[in-house]
C-alpha cells in the first residue's frame, strides 16, 4: 500500500463510541508510511485521551480552535494547508450535520472549511440515526460538495441494535485512505539527488567554486517526491528552501558530498545534478594568503584531483540506477556521451550552460538525455520545474525497464 508513503493525513475524531478505534487507525496509517496528526472534538475527548493519540502519532493532539499559542500563527489554517487528506473517523450524526451547515464552531469543522485537500468521512452512529431523513439529507449535501464517504458498515452496534451505521474496520479505512491517492511512478523508491556547487577552501577567507545555483537539483527533488519517492537531497552551499518532504543534507566540499552520498546508500536511483569541483588546493593555508607587495608576482596554486563522486557510486556492488549531468559550454553531446561511457551511467542529461537563458542561475532549462544505446531525447526550453517533471517521468520509465 505504497500510496500512503509520505502522505500527510489529518485525522479528525468525533465524539462517538467508535473513537476507541482511532488509536489503532493512527498506528496502521503510520505503518504504511503516512505522517498523521490528530484533531479531536470536545466530545471525542470523553471517549479517548489526547495523550494516547499523541504517543501513537508522534505529534501533539490539536483540541481547541481558540488556542492562544497555536492561533498566534493561525494554527488552524496551517493545519489545513498541511494536510494531503482529512479523514474524519468517527463522523457522528452531529458532526455530519455541522459540516453540512458549513459550521466552524470547533477546530475540526473550521479546518474542513479552510482545507482544499480531499475530505473523507467514516460515519458511525445508531442505525436509526443513520436512517433518519435529516442525516440522509446531510450526507447527500456533503457528497454533492465532493466529500467522500467511507461506509458505514452494517452489523451489531454498541447499543445492541443491528443495522447500518457501524464505522468501517481499521484495515478497511486504511485501504480507503490509500485509494484517495494515485500511486506515483516512483512510489516507495529511494532516490538520492545531488545539487548545487561545491566549495574548495584556499585559506580561511577564499575558496574555489562555480556558478551553479542548485535550482535544477532542487526542482528534481520536488518532482521525485511528487512521484512518491523517498528523497535524500545532498546539496552544496545554496540559498534555496528545502522542498517539502525531502531529507536535505548540506555539505561544502566535494569530499563532504561524497561522504554524505555514501552515508545515504543504498538507494534505488541516483540523480547527480551537482556541479562538483574537479580540483581542490593541495594544501589549505592556515591563514589568509597575502599579496607579495615587494615582488608583485602572482599567486601559484597547486591543485589535486577531487574524488569522482558519480563514478565512485556507479562502481559500488550495490550500484543504483545512475543518472548524471553534463554541463558543457561546447561539444555538448560529444562530451556528454563520453562521460556516460567512462562513468558507467545509465542516463546522462546534457545541459548547454554557455547559453545564459538555460545556464547557471537561470529559471529555465533545455536538455538532451542520452541513454546507453546513445539515443538522444531532447526536452525543449521550459521552466526548471517543468523540465524536472518531464525528466522524472522519462527516468522512471528507463529505471523500471532495467530493474
Amino acid at each position: 500500500m505504497q500510496q500512503l508513503q509520505h502522505k500527510r493525513i489529518l485525522l479528525g475524531i468525533g465524539g462517538g463510541i467508535a473513537a476507541y478505534k482511532s488509536a489503532e487507525l493512527v498506528r496502521r496509517l503510520r505503518e504504511q508510511g503516512a505522517d498523521v496528526r490528530v484533531v479531536m472534538t470536545p466530545a471525542a475527548q470523553a471517549f479517548m485521551t489526547p495523550l494516547t493519540l499523541q504517543a501513537l502519532s508522534g505529534h501533539p493532539v490539536q483540541l481547541d480552535l481558540l488556542d492562544p499559542a497555536a492561533e498566534a500563527a493561525m494554527g488552524h489554517i496551517e493545519l489545513a494547508r498541511w494536510a494531503d487528506l482529512v479523514l474524519i473517523a468517527p463522523a457522528t450524526a452531529d458532526l455530519l450535520a455541522r459540516l453540512a451547515q458549513g459550521s466552524a464552531s470547533d477546530l475540526l469543522t473550521a479546518l474542513v472549511l479552510a482545507c482544499e485537500a480531499p475530505v473523507a468521512l467514516a460515519p458511525a452512529m445508531n442505525q436509526a440515526m443513520w436512517r433518519n431523513p435529516a442525516t440522509r439529507a446531510n450526507v447527500a449535501t456533503l457528497a454533492q460538495r465532493g466529500l467522500q464517504l467511507f461506509g458505514p458498515a452494517s452489523g451489531l452496534q454498541a447499543c445492541g441494535d443491528n443495522g447500518p451505521g457501524r464505522m468501517l474496520e481499521v484495515p478497511e479505512l486504511v485501504q480507503a485512505a490509500a485509494g484517495c491517492f494515485s500511486g506515483g511512478r516512483l512510489t516507495g523508491q529511494r532516490v538520492l539527488i545531488t545539487a548545487g556547487p561545491t566549495q574548495e577552501n584556499l585559506d580561511p577567507v577564499r575558496y574555489l567554486t562555480n556558478h551553479s545555483s542548485g535550482k535544477m537539483g532542487f526542482a528534481l527533488a520536488a518532482a521525485a517526491v511528487a512521484e512518491g519517492a523517498c528523497v535524500t537531497l545532498v546539496s552544496g552551499p545554496v540559498q534555496l528552501p528545502t522542498p517539502e518532504r525531502v531529507q536535505r543534507v548540506d555539505v561544502v566540499s566535494a569530499r563532504d558530498m561524497l561522504a554524505a552520498c555514501e552515508a545515504a546508500m543504498p538507494c534505488d536511483l541516483l540523480i547527480a545534478a551537482a556541479a562538483v569541483a574537479d580540483y581542490r588546493p593541495e594544501r589549505i593555508a592556515p591563514h589568509k594568503l597575502k599579496k607579495d607587495l615587494a615582488s608583485g608576482e602572482g599567486l601559484q596554486l597547486q591543485l589535486v584531483r577531487n574524488p569522482d563522486i558519480l563514478a565512485t557510486l556507479a562502481a559500488r556492488p550495490d550500484r543504483p540506477f545512475c543518472v548524471g549531468f553534463a554541463a558543457e559550454t561546447r561539444n555538448l553531446l560529444e562530451y556528454a556521451s563520453a562521460k556516460l561511457r567512462h562513468k558507467n551511467l545509465d542516463l546522462i542529461i546534457a545541459n548547454d550552460v554557455a547559453n545564459p537563458a538555460i545556464g547557471f542561475n537561470s529559471e529555465d532549462n533545455a536538455v538532451t538525455v542520452i541513454d546507453r544505446q546513445q539515443q538522444a531525447t531532447r526536452f525543449e526550453r521550459a521552466s526548471k520545474g517543468q523540465i524536472a517533471r518531464q525528466l522524472l517521468a522519462f527516468i522512471a520509465d528507463h529505471f523500471f525497464r532495467q530493474t
